[in-house]
Parts: C-alpha cells; structure tokens; sequence
C-alpha cells in the first residue's frame, strides 16, 4: 500500500494525491500536522530532510517533491504520462514549468492571504505575486485555447500539475471567469471518474478541524 504524508490545504500534495487517486493504484493518506510544526520535526525530517509535504512512501521507496511523485505514479501504474517520449518531454515541461511559474506563486500568494494573521499580510509583496501569476494564467489560458489537455488528447500529470491550487475555495487572486480555456477545462477535470476536491480527497481540511 502506498502512503502519501500531506495535508488538505497543499496543493502540492494535492497534485501528488490526486495522481494516485486517478491511477488506480492503491494508496492511503497519513495526515501531516504542517500549521502546527510538525514538517519540521525530527522525526519527519528523517522521512524527508527538505522538511516538506507531500512525501510518498511505497515500500523501500521514499519519494518527495510532486512533480516526482506524480512521474513515479504514472510509471507504475501506466497512466497519465502520455503515448510517445515527445508526450512524455512535453509531460516534464510543464510540469516544471507550473512548479516554478504557477504554483510556487500560487501557493505563496494564497499563503500569505489566508493563513497569515491580517495585520501581518505583506500587501506589496502580495500584489507582486498576483501580478506575476496573471501571466502564469495567460499562458495556461492560451496554451488551452481549442485543446481539452495540456499534452495529447487525454489527461496527464501535466495537467493535474498545472490544476493542483486552480481548485481551492480561498482567495488569491484567480477568478475563473476570467480565463474561460481554465475555466472549461477545470470542469473538465473535475468530470474525471474519481476526482475529488483536495479537500474531500486529504486529511486535515478546515472542514476536519471546525
């Protein structure tokens, strides 16, 4: 059985998750206490030293990092990686590309909005990030203009890398009604058998803790 450390509120470990739900692989969910320290134990950095979730442990083989967790899923179970090595090339590109580009701003940004006490929200530094994931949506919004996928004609890790924080209820600067390609396709992913909304498909969602 594979284990997945994350936490609702990741959209890293989301991407990772939602991989592994849509595989077919079998997997189970152990909850990482992240708002309350506990990525930066001892303990959890002898499972991962970068201190961070999502890490994913299938038998002798622990594995951080989405975009490598997502690559090893699709590996083993056959799925989601594309029919050709050009796919599979085109495959990494984005998903580097959303990791640099589209998440690390987006998690930030929303971070700061959402789970900082207000007083202590940066406001430029906001506004920065908001400006710099505007061009991040562009470019996704335009690389979907008359396509249902990102790579090929069917789904893969590229596009559950590029979705993993489109699909979070907090605010950070992302309307989907401005970018109608997102918008389609985001619909058309959450029409996939066995998709679920991270926070139905991880532990630990505010839901949990209300």
């Amino acid at each position: 059985m594979i284990k997945l450390y994350c936490f609702g509120e990741s959209g890293n470990a989301y991407k990772a998750a939602l991989t592994l739900e849509l595989s077919g692989l079998e997997w189970e969910s152990v909850y990482v206490d992240f708002f309350n320290g506990e990525a930066r134990t001892p303990e959890f950095r002898e499972l991962n030293d970068m201190g961070e979730v999502p890490v994913m442990v299938d038998g002798d083989l622990t594995l951080s990092q989405s975009g490598m967790i997502q690559d090893y899923v699709s590996s083993k179970s056959g799925k989601l990686g594309g029919r050709s090595a050009n796919q599979r090339r085109e495959i990494l590109r984005w998903v580097l590309w959303d990791n640099h580009k589209l998440s690390s701003q987006a998690g930030t940004t929303r971070f700061l909005m959402n789970f900082l006490p207000e007083e202590k929200r940066p406001v430029e530094a906001i506004a920065f990030l908001q400006a710099r994931l505007k061009a991040a949506y562009a470019t996704l919004n335009a690389a979907l203009e008359g396509r249902s996928w990102l790579v090929g004609d069917s789904v893969t890790i590229a596009d559950l890398a590029c979705c993993g924080y489109l699909f979070y209820p907090e605010p950070f600067g992302f309307d989907r009604a401005d970018w109608p390609n997102i918008d389609a396709w985001l619909d058309r992913i959450a029409a996939l058998p066995g998709w679920k909304h991270p926070y139905d498909l991880m532990p630990g969602s505010p839901a949990d803790r209300a």
